[in-house]
């Protein structure tokens, strides 16, 4: 493919551009969740992840299942085994988005850090998720 070119997007491949935008417009709600949830478990239930199917909802992806994922692929995600492994979530929000058998690895550093816009948002774990959920099943992935 030549800088420049666009290919044209499928069918199956839209949900990636979809989440994109989710992610953009709703920045400091995700950061928020991420340093809630991060506050709440630690690393002990494994990364957040946003699974698309069957309607758009909030897993946990434990550390084994993307190692044996990652092994059940050939190592072609020995580079998000290692984003994952230096995460720093005071800083960044780190999560992995699931859809139609495919997985989309979600990394920024927002403006403020994830603790200010906790602070900032105001809302506890269960209120983002049932923000974030009611705003992807609305929006986007309808």
């Amino acid at each position: 493919m030549m800088f420049g070119s666009t290919q044209p997007e499928s069918a199956d491949s839209k949900w990636r551009s979809h989440l994109n935008k989710f992610v953009k417009a709703n920045q400091p709600e995700l950061a928020a969740l991420s340093w809630a949830l991060w506050l709440e478990n630690g690393d002990s239930q494994g990364t957040i992840g946003i699974d698309l199917q069957p309607t758009p909802h909030f897993v946990y992806c434990p550390q084994e299942a993307i190692e044996k994922l990652n092994d059940n692929v050939e190592n072609r995600l020995q580079e998000i085994l290692g984003i994952i492994k230096h995460h720093q979530p005071e800083v960044e929000v780190l999560m992995i988005g699931i859809g139609k058998g495919e997985v989309k690895l979600i990394q920024f550093a927002p403006e403020p850090s994830p603790p200010d816009c906790f602070a900032q948002v105001g809302k506890d774990v269960d209120e983002l998720l049932d923000l974030l959920e009611q705003r992807m099943n609305e929006n986007l992935f309808s």
